[in-house]
């Protein structure tokens, strides 16, 4: 081993040989802006880095936005768009929810201050992400840049193509096999849950009358379970949030992990990773070395991000360099 790899870790120089060897077949690298842009990791950095600091749980949404973006078109900014009903910014898993569109103003604005024109709203969006998990705690790589804008956002789309807290395991697996992507994938990527909040009204299903069962989900644990009913009453405010990742909520850590063997998810759609009659065969023993392994899962979450910043790229002529996030070119 070298010691360029001795310094900074065996895990790491994994993810950088892995990313070398995507390069070979993406249309994508990694000094893409070097001559055209060569601060603009810097100046992401520092707005990313100011966002967290006002607030932790910035993080988790600007990493959300670059997930949500991937599955609807590719990678191609097209959740930033603003429009009418059928704007994916209007779609069920975006309305509420998805967060954090004046963060990329602010990015995207100092990034034009330096170099008008040249940085597409999809590249800052995966430099924000990766950003957003370093500074959180998490580990970081070479984003792979060169992406261009989209012209449509559909949120038709997006209510078909993005996995739901409310979907059955087969489902969620076959959403993101639809998008290239496997079962690690599958599971290294809802580790991302290991930061963040969600909304009581993606699992209050699970407190009261889970399934029609008039009980509450089986799975949960029931102090976690206790906690949450008082918190999310029947005919509460749905809007009202806690942390996704319970005891380690503003830190990118494999303790997301460990919660689901204990029971502790929070949606649904985590917990059945583990806890699900399908998960014993695909799912559950990735959960389990992820509790056991931190370098693990953070080797094999940065490898899944670098798969899912390639999903249905535009590069090239393809698309546009938006100058403003929100709206295409005139």
């Amino acid at each position: 081993m070298n010691q360029s790899c001795s310094r900074r870790g065996f895990y790491f120089c994994v993810i950088n040989m892995l990313l070398l060897l995507l390069a070979v077949t993406s249309q994508l690298t990694p000094d893409f802006y070097k001559l055209s842009c060569p601060n603009v990791s810097k100046i992401v950095r520092r707005e990313v880095q100011k966002a967290l600091m006002n607030e932790m749980r910035m993080g988790a949404s600007l990493l959300r936005l670059h997930f949500h973006d991937c599955f609807v078109n590719g990678c191609d900014g097209s959740i930033l768009l603003d429009g009418g009903d059928d704007a994916e910014k209007s779609a069920i898993p975006n309305l509420n929810s998805a967060r954090g569109y004046d963060i990329v103003d602010t990015i995207k604005s100092s990034v034009e201050s330096e170099c008008s024109g040249v940085v597409s709203c999809a590249d800052i969006l995966a430099i924000a992400a990766r950003d957003s998990v370093f500074l959180s705690g998490g580990p970081s790589w070479k984003v792979l840049l060169g992406r261009r804008d989209g012209t449509v956002s559909n949120g038709t789309l997006a209510n078909e193509a993005l996995p739901s807290p409310f979907d059955p395991l087969d489902t969620i697996i076959s959403k993101f096999t639809n998008q290239g992507l496997n079962l690690t994938d599958v599971v290294s990527l809802s580790g991302a849950h290991t930061i963040g909040r969600a909304r009581c009204t993606l699992f209050s299903n699970r407190l009261f009358n889970f399934s029609g069962t008039g009980a509450a989900d089986s799975t949960l644990d029931t102090g976690m379970l206790s906690d949450l009913q008082s918190l999310c009453p029947q005919n509460g405010d749905g809007n009202v949030t806690t942390v996704l990742d319970r005891n380690s909520s503003d830190l990118f850590d494999n303790h997301y992990f460990n919660n689901l063997l204990n029971g502790k998810g929070l949606l649904s759609s985590d917990q059945i990773l583990f806890s699900s009659d399908g998960a014993n065969s695909t799912t559950k023993h990735l959960v389990q070395n992820y509790s056991n392994d931190s370098g693990l899962f953070s080797l094999d979450f940065a490898n899944s991000m670098i798969k899912m910043g390639n999903i249905n790229l535009k590069t090239g002529t393809d698309g546009e360099i938006r100058k403003n996030c929100r709206l295409i070119n005139s």
